[in-house]
């Protein structure tokens, strides 16, 4: 388990991710950094801005002073600013009013209410309304019990896709809803959710996680053949989702033993054999420490760079099974990856951490250029300090503030 002095050690990296982002804010929300932490453009990100949101909500409930301030910002370019449909409702990619209408980007904006709400920031409320009647009417498919996936900006034209991303990312905001509202159609959806992605069909594949179907859920092997290095939905498989999906799963069943209903048998195996495999295949997979980024359908490694979000998320999710299980080897895990984190991603010069990383620990910018994302580095600070809850903000206003 975390020593008092670990414990503090990261603590003290939090504080520094949070002053480092702090550079992030423009007029119309936040937006991305170079490596120096210096913005790179005064246009606003929709999901650049929720992530912020949420992250100085968790900051907020710590305690961290000015965390408040940059959550009122970012609800008010949510509610108010050009980042939102006036007309047609949801929210556009960024400012420029172009794209499509996203499901990955509408989970991070109902994440961001619900976290704000359990922060007491006086718009969440408003985000939480808008955010999760975009998200009944549009995107959550009862039938299917997943989101649709994308949208042009008038509501027509859904892409003819299934994936995993965007409803992985749908899990984490719906637990989060769930901590917020007490309605229990988000931990209902939830489950629905990891049964789907990471039982019916991590099982098929021996606990590899594709993550490309069509709308009838044929999987897609040379989906985005040409992309390997896709930032959202590259070709073949990510084993840093493995780890993912297993905490989330985790959580799912921490949410349904809080409410006294019975977890699935499955879920603690399940989510088990999804970071197994993601250790297994991804960590180490060209022989350099790490866990590379996206493996091919015979386990040979893609692209092999690290990205951070893929250590911390196998960092957060060792550290779960170790609450959960006892285990020594999951503690073994975590410091593994945590290790790899402090050696090759953490940025002693200008803060922040490095987004990407090649076999050497050498600074690459082939699928991730930019500083857009606050909001892994600064949970995997945060997690080895929390109980096992459905949602981190729930674990940290449980922590921090007794409540």
């Amino acid at each position: 388990m975390t020593s008092a002095h670990h414990d503090s050690w990261l603590l003290c990296q939090g504080r520094r991710l949070l002053a480092h982002y702090q550079a992030a804010q423009v007029a119309s929300g936040f937006g991305a950094l170079d490596d120096a932490g210096q913005l790179t453009s005064t246009t606003a990100v929709t999901l650049v801005t929720a992530r912020m949101v949420h992250s100085y909500s968790l900051a907020a409930l710590m305690g961290v002073e000015g965390a408040a301030e940059l959550v009122d910002h970012g609800l008010k370019a949510l509610l108010e600013g050009p980042l939102r449909d006036h007309k047609h409702g949801g929210w556009f990619e960024d400012e420029s009013q172009q794209g499509r209408k996203e499901a990955y980007v509408h989970a991070f904006v109902a994440l961001a209410a619900a976290s704000a709400s359990m922060a007491q920031r006086p718009r969440a409320s408003e985000l939480l309304k808008a955010s999760t009647e975009i998200i009944d009417q549009r995107f959550w498919l009862e039938d299917e019990a997943v989101m649709a996936p994308s949208f042009a900006a008038d509501w027509s034209d859904c892409e003819d896709y299934r994936g995993a991303n965007a409803n992985m990312h749908a899990t984490e905001a719906f637990l989060a809803l769930w901590d917020a509202t007490g309605e229990m159609k988000w931990l209902d959806r939830s489950l629905a959710l990891v049964k789907r992605f990471g039982h019916d069909i991590a099982r098929v594949y021996d606990y590899r996680l594709p993550e490309h179907f069509d709308r009838h859920w044929q999987m897609l092997p040379d989906f985005n053949v040409d992309k390997p290095k896709d930032d959202f939905r590259p070709w073949g498989m990510t084993p840093g989702h493995f780890s993912e999906w297993a905490g989330l799963m985790l959580k799912v069943e921490a949410a349904l033993m809080a409410h006294k209903q019975a977890a699935p048998d499955w879920l603690l195996p399940d989510a088990m054999g999804l970071l197994d495999s993601a250790v297994a295949l991804g960590w180490g997979a060209d022989g350099k420490p790490g866990m590379v980024y996206t493996i091919g359908w015979n386990d040979e490694v893609s692209v092999a760079n690290r990205p951070w979000w893929v250590q911390a998320e196998t960092a957060n999710a060792a550290y779960l099974f170790m609450l959960r299980t006892g285990e020594r080897r999951f503690e073994v895990m975590h410091r593994m990856a945590w290790g790899y984190i402090a050696d090759s991603l953490i940025d002693a010069k200008y803060g922040g951490w490095l987004p990407e990383v090649d076999q050497a620990g050498q600074r690459t910018f082939a699928v991730y250029p930019l500083r857009d994302d606050l909001y892994h580095a600064l949970q995997a600070t945060l997690t080895p300090l929390l109980p096992l809850t459905a949602s981190l903000a729930a674990g940290v206003r449980q922590v921090f503030t007794g409540k």
